[in-house]
């Protein structure tokens, strides 16, 4: 572990930024950084003045995935680094799935690559800006390392023809053929991708932090049903929404044509 934070968290308003501070190292993620980001989310799942997150980088590329120096350093060890190697791919499923499961929405505000863990943690957030200079890859294909965690979640943002050719070729995408197959939300010109990040992370925090929450969560659970499941899932959740005191507020300021007033 070194002194110096690879990780800084920035508030704005109700918006909490995480920020990967390693740019010497394209932002990898390494051991220290992995359980930096697991924690910070923790916190930010309790905290409950924080409506929104947002996960930018420091320097010219967002997230290049593990960091294989750090990997390859351990193949000395007497298991040839198998326990290590456990340990980093737990951490970073954990990591991935304490995005997903967080209360509040996660954007990803990326610039420069985003490659093979660094792809996975954009399509693990539920928004992604990019700027127009951004690229996506999963080019573990490329160095004898199949992207088999990056997939996970690349598949479940994409369709599976657009997601096995990036897996199986590992060549990049642009920010606009990433938009083109949803693994982005919009693109912007480079530079303007933290101010267009803060507006949607603002917008989405002016809405009811209760709405936002069980709405997230209802999102993620279906996802994994059938359909009819899904349906049955969602209209439980309907119900009970309904009867939540944001969604009276909600409903009587829209009749009486006012602003509402959250509770949440």
């Amino acid at each position: 572990m070194s002194n110096v934070p690879v990780l800084r968290r920035e508030t704005e308003d109700a918006v909490a930024w995480l920020i990967l501070d390693r740019p010497a190292s394209r932002n990898s993620l390494s051991e220290e950084l992995l359980t930096e980001l697991i924690d910070a989310l923790a916190l930010l799942g309790r905290d409950t003045s924080v409506r929104a997150v947002i996960i930018a980088a420091e320097g010219p590329a967002f997230c290049s995935g593990h960091d294989l120096r750090e990997l390859t350093a351990r193949r000395t060890d007497p298991d040839g680094g198998r326990a290590f190697f456990n340990r980093i791919w737990g951490l970073c499923s954990t990591m991935m799935m304490s995005v997903v499961r967080l209360p509040q929405p996660v954007i990803a505000c990326v610039q420069g690559a985003a490659s093979a863990a660094g792809c996975q943690l954009v399509a693990s957030c539920d928004l992604a800006i990019a700027a127009a200079d951004a690229t996506f890859a999963t080019p573990g294909v490329n160095i004898g390392l199949f992207c088999s965690s990056p997939m996970v979640a690349l598949s479940r943002n994409v369709g599976p023809k657009q997601s096995m050719e990036m897996l199986l070729t590992g060549d990049p995408l642009t920010a606009a053929d990433a938009s083109r197959i949803g693994l982005v939300n919009r693109v912007v010109p480079a530079g303007e991708e933290r101010p267009e990040a803060m507006r949607l992370a603002r917008r989405i925090a002016s809405k009811s932090p209760h709405v936002i929450r069980v709405g997230k969560q209802a999102f993620h659970t279906q996802l994994g049903m059938g359909l009819a499941d899904a349906y049955e899932h969602a209209s439980r959740v309907m119900v009970e929404n309904m009867l939540h005191a944001d969604a009276k507020e909600g409903i009587g300021a829209f009749l009486a044509k006012r602003p509402p007033q959250w509770r949440g």
